[in-house]
């Protein structure tokens, strides 16, 4: 009985034949029309070139001094991000709060932060030291436990280029917050000479990132800002000097001279000199007033240039700047919104959400390092849920803080009509509540001391004829 072959073997005298390797493009092409990537066109003869711009500190400080635009783009940024400080979310009293803004204030940290995120920006790196009181060897590790009480004295900006560089050793602790960063930096200055510093003695404020080998060659820092606008910025500012140029000639006239050719031709240097001084007689009398004498086969002819077009043209390499720094060109040219109806508030809307990103890569850890050295040197102690929030960009104009004046009023009015909290407390939240509204900035300490600190059930505090309740309010608009 024949046997069918099973359908899993094949026979063992067949060879596969290889097909020869081909070149694949994965897109579009059209070799008849000369179009997609890859036809003979001038499209795919373009290339980008390798550069590193960041290393050229010379320029970027010099375009930092004298160009407004770079200047703008390195700055705004900066201030943006410190405008509105952070609010402390965690357990602390008024006064201790109170405390930490004075000495935020009188050690001009916003002003340091400031100029390390700009130096930051500028030159693709900055770092700064924090200055403890009784350190003397910075090589260790910053010990929390040995700050003292009123230690902290603040923090010395050096930038990237010029002050602060790191050293060969790479953190290799995985579980460190700084895996994978330099360990230890050499800080120089005129006052010193170089001195090594432990990295947790560092808040480094790094600029636009870069993939790991970039990184690395560039000493662990990152790019300028000024890097992916250089092109723009160039095309830019030939644009605007070439518009300049052209005022020069907004109105061009001609003289036409009858014979002029063959007078050159056989004059000797005499008489073209007399030509000459006759041309320039002729241009220093012509004005409004001026006579101009020509002779009976002469000519004079005056053209206009029209700069129909032009602004147009400028502001479209504006916007492109724009584009690629992130800052709507409301803000970052000061000219106000164009087109019907528009407002410009989607613009800075985007603007803030790019801000608050900002915010949380970069100025988040840097205040997570500086936070529990400034509680240690006020309090001596470090709350345990310490936390912060950054304040929202937006200002709230009038109308809003007055909405928003009367709904707080209302909820700790509510509050303590339940008995929940007491006098004080109540007084304490209505005063807090002078920065964002501007309202209860008369409410005096001692009103707050003479105050009840006990909670009394069913015993209120009176409510202000005509005050809405909560559960009477509408919504506020934002």
């Amino acid at each position: 009985m024949l046997k069918r072959p099973s359908t899993n073997t094949r026979p063992t005298n067949i060879r596969r034949i290889k097909k020869p390797a081909t070149l694949t493009y994965d897109g579009f092409i059209n070799a008849l029309t000369r179009t997609g990537l890859g036809a003979l066109n001038p499209v795919s003869y373009s290339s980008y070139l390798y550069q590193n711009f960041t290393s050229n500190y010379q320029e970027l400080l010099n375009l930092y001094k004298s160009h407004w635009v770079v200047k703008r783009i390195i700055d705004v940024v900066a201030g943006d991000m410190l405008r509105e400080g952070y609010d402390i979310t965690s357990q602390i009293t008024p006064e201790e709060e109170n405390a930490l803004k004075n000495l935020t204030r009188s050690l001009r940290i916003n002003q340091k932060l400031n100029e390390g995120l700009c130096w930051g920006r500028l030159f693709g790196g900055a770092g700064g030291l924090i200055v403890v009181k009784g350190d003397e060897d910075l090589s260790l590790p910053l010990d929390y436990d040995t700050v003292e009480l009123d230690s902290f004295k603040g923090i010395l900006i050096f930038d990237c280029k010029n002050g602060i560089y790191p050293t060969g050793d790479i953190i290799d602790d995985i579980d460190n917050i700084d895996f994978g960063l330099p360990e230890y930096y050499n800080i120089s200055n005129d006052n010193f000479h170089s001195v090594k510093v432990h990295h947790s003695r560092i808040i480094r404020f790094e600029g636009r990132k870069l993939p790991m080998v970039e990184r690395a060659s560039n000493n662990y820092w990152g790019a300028s800002e000024i890097e992916h606008i250089r092109e723009e910025l160039a095309k830019r500012d030939n644009v605007s000097w070439n518009i300049s140029m052209l005022t020069f000639m907004a109105n061009l006239r001609v003289l036409k001279l009858f014979g002029l050719e063959s007078l050159q031709g056989r004059a000797n240097a005499d008489g073209i000199s007399n030509l000459q001084h006759r041309i320039e007689a002729t241009n220093a009398i012509m004005n409004s007033n001026g006579l101009l004498v020509l002779g009976e086969n002469d000519e004079f002819q005056s053209f206009q240039y029209s700069f129909a077009g032009l602004g147009e043209c400028y502001d479209r390499f504006m916007m492109d700047i724009s584009g690629a720094c992130e800052i709507p060109v409301t803000k970052l040219f000061g000219r106000s919104p164009a087109g019907m109806n528009a407002t410009g508030e989607s613009d800075l809307t985007n603007y803030y959400d790019m801000i608050r990103e900002k915010q949380e890569s970069i100025l988040r850890p840097i205040y997570e390092k500086l936070l529990p050295i400034m509680f240690l040197s006020l309090f001596g102690k470090v709350p345990e849920d310490l936390n912060f929030e950054f304040n929202p960009l937006e200002s709230p104009n009038d109308m809003e803080k007055s909405d928003l004046a009367t709904k707080k009023t209302g909820n700790i009015t509510q509050v303590y009509q339940a008995g929940l909290i007491s006098q004080q407390t109540a007084l304490k939240e209505l005063r807090q509540m002078t920065e964002l509204t501007g309202d209860f900035s008369n409410i005096t300490d001692e009103e707050i001391n003479k105050a009840k600190t006990e909670v009394e059930q069913g015993e209120g505090m009176a409510i202000p004829e005509g005050m809405p309740m909560p559960d009477e309010q509408e919504e506020l608009p934002f």
